[in-house]
C-alpha cells in the first residue's frame, strides 16, 4: 500500500493507494488558519504534525511500501537551533510583503531575478518574508537556524530529517530554477545564510524514514503534485487545480521563462523536468467565501442549482475575483474583488454564476500566457474541490475552449504524491511508470460552442476591469 500526505490551507488529507491506483482509504483533519490582520494568512506547524499523525492513524493498520509528502507552498516556516517553531508560519496568500518584493527587484534587479529563478518578487514567497521578519521581527529572525515548508516541517517531525524537493523549493525565490540548486548569488544579494537552507532533493527520492523504517519520499508543492496525480508527468494535457487558489500547469520539454514572470517557471516533481504555472489566490476559494458570508445555511449544490437557469455572462453582471490580492497575470497584492454591473432583476443565482465565470475567466489569463510560451495543449485534466460542479466544469471548459477531463482519483495532491511514495518505495521503477499504471481518466466536459462564443465578448469585458487594461499578449 502507498500513503500520500498533503498538507493543505485548511486541513491534511491522508490518503491509502493500492499497487493499481485505486484508492482505499481516505482521512482528513482540519486546523484554524489565523488572520491577525489585514492581509496576513497564518497557521502553527505543530497543528500540521497533529493532523498529520491523526489522518495517519485514522487510516488504520497498514502495510506501506512508501508515504510521499505535498502540502502548500511558500510558506515560511522557522525553527531554531533546536528545531523549535519561532512564529506562526506566514503562508502562501498572506500580502504583507510588498515593500521586501520592491526591495528584492531593486537589489538584484528584476530582469537578473527572472534569470536566476524564473520568477518575480512576489509576496506569496519565501524569500521576503524572511527580508518582513528581519525588518519587522528582528529577535526572531536573529533565531533562526533552519527555514522549511510546511510539508517539510511534516517531515521533520515524521522522520527527523531536514530536507526539501527542488519543485517546492522554486517557489522560495531562493533557487536556481534552471541549475536545480540553492541560488548563491540570490542569497548573497538578499544577505541570508545558505546554512539556514537544506539539502535539495528530486521529488521521487527517499528522503527519510519514519521509525517503523518506511521510506518518505521528498515529494512535492501541491500544484506539482496535483498535476502528477492526474498524470501530467510530460508535456501535454494542461492540469488545472480549482483548489482555495486556482492553477493552470503546463509540463515543459525544457526550461523556460515569461520574459516578465507573469507565469512561474519551477522545475517539475518528474526528475530533470520543469513546469510553467499560472497562479490565482482565489479559485473555488471565492465560492467558498460567497457561501460562508452570503449564504452559510446554504449547500453548495443548491447555489449552483440556483446560477444554472442564468445563461453566459448573467446580462451584464461580471465578478472579479481578486478577494486576496492576485498573481496572474497583475502580480498585484493590493488587486481586490468586486461585482459590477448589479441591477434589480439579478439574484443569488446571478451572482453564483458570475463567481464561477470570473474565477474561469482569470484561468483564461494564465492559459493565453501558458499559450505565448509555446504550449498547445488541446485538452486539460481538471482536479480540486471545485472539479465536483458540473456546471462550473461546462463554464470553464467553454471559457478556456479546451475539453476538460476528470480522473478517476480524485484526490488531487495526495494521490500524486502517494505516487510519489510508491517511486520511493521501489513499487514503480519511476514517475513515469506509477502515472502509467494508476491514472485514468473518467469523464470528458466539452465546450459548448454557443456559450464559448458568448464568453469572448464577455471575456473582454471582464478584462477591462483591471486598470492595466493591454491585451496580455503585449504587457
Amino acid at each position: 500500500m502507498l500513503v500520500g500526505l498533503d498538507v493543505g490551507t485548511t486541513g491534511v488529507k491522508a490518503i491509502a493507494v493500492a499497487p493499481d491506483g485505486r484508492v482505499v482509504g481516505v482521512a482528513e483533519r482540519g486546523y484554524p488558519l489565523s488572520t491577525p490582520r489585514a492581509g496576513w494568512s497564518e497557521q502553527d506547524p505543530e497543528d500540521w504534525w497533529r493532523a498529520a499523525e491523526a489522518a495517519l492513524a485514522a487510516l488504520g493498520p497498514l502495510e506501506i511500501a512508501g508515504i510521499g509528502l505535498s502540502g502548500q507552498m511558500h510558506g515560511l516556516v522557522a525553527l531554531d537551533a533546536h528545531d523549535r517553531v519561532l512564529r506562526p508560519a506566514i503562508l502562501w496568500n498572506d500580502q504583507r510583503t510588498g515593500a521586501e518584493c520592491a526591495e528584492i527587484e531593486e537589489l538584484i534587479g528584476l530582469e537578473r531575478l527572472i534569470e536566476l529563478t524564473g520568477n518575480r518578487a512576489l509576496a506569496g514567497f519565501t524569500a521576503p518574508k524572511l527580508l518582513w521578519l528581519r525588518r519587522h521581527e528582528p529577535d526572531v529572525y536573529a533565531r533562526i537556524a533552519r527555514v522549511l515548508l510546511p510539508k517539510d516541517f511534516v517531515r521533520l517531525r515524521l522522520t527527523g530529517e531536514w530536507a526539501m524537493d527542488v519543485a517546492d523549493a522554486s517557489g522560495t525565490l531562493l533557487l536556481d530554477v534552471a541549475g536545480r540548486r540553492w541560488s548563491d548569488e540570490v542569497l548573497a544579494a538578499l544577505e541570508m545564510p545558505r546554512e539556514w537552507l537544506p539539502p535539495l532533493l528530486e521529488s521521487p527520492e527517499v528522503s527519510g524514514r519514519t521509525a517503523g523504517g518506511i521510506p518518505v519520499a521528498a515529494g512535492a508543492g501541491d500544484c506539482a503534485a496535483a498535476a502528477l496525480g492526474v498524470g501530467i508527468d510530460r508535456a501535454g494535457p494542461l492540469s488545472i487545480v480549482l483548489g482555495t487558489s486556482g492553477v493552470v500547469f503546463a509540463a515543459l520539454p525544457a526550461y523556460v521563462a515569461e520574459p516578465q514572470a507573469r507565469v512561474h517557471a519551477f522545475c517539475h516533481a518528474v526528475p530533470g523536468a520543469w513546469h510553467a504555472m499560472g497562479v490565482m489566490l482565489s479559485a473555488a476559494g471565492s465560492l467558498q467565501w460567497f457561501r460562508d458570508r452570503l449564504a452559510p445555511d446554504v449547500g453548495f449544490a443548491e447555489l449552483l442549482a440556483e446560477a444554472t437557469p442564468w445563461g453566459p455572462g448573467a446580462e451584464g453582471l461580471l465578478f472579479q475575483p481578486y478577494l486576496a490580492g492576485e498573481r496572474t497575470p497583475h502580480a498585484d497584492p493590493s488587486a481586490r474583488g468586486a461585482f459590477v454591473g448589479l441591477e434589480l432583476r439579478h439574484d443569488r443565482g446571478a451572482l453564483v454564476r458570475s463567481v464561477l465565470e470570473g474565477v474561469s475567466f482569470g484561468l483564461r489569463d494564465s492559459l493565453e500566457l501558458l499559450r505565448g510560451l509555446g504550449v498547445t495543449a488541446e485538452s486539460a485534466r481538471v482536479s480540486g474541490g471545485g472539479a465536483r460542479g458540473g456546471l462550473w466544469l461546462s463554464i470553464l471548459a467553454s471559457v478556456l475552449g479546451l475539453p476538460l477531463e476528470t480522473t478517476a482519483a480524485e484526490e488531487g495532491s495526495a494521490y500524486g504524491a502517494a505516487l510519489l511514495g510508491g517511486v520511493a518505495g521501489g513499487v514503480y521503477a519511476d514517475v513515469h511508470e506509477a502515472v502509467e499504471r494508476c491514472v485514468r481518466v473518467a469523464a470528458t466536459i466539452e465546450p459548448d460552442a454557443a456559450w464559448s462564443s458568448a464568453y469572448e465578448d464577455v471575456y473582454a469585458r471582464y478584462r477591462a476591469l483591471y486598470p492595466a487594461l493591454e491585451p496580455l499578449e503585449e504587457r
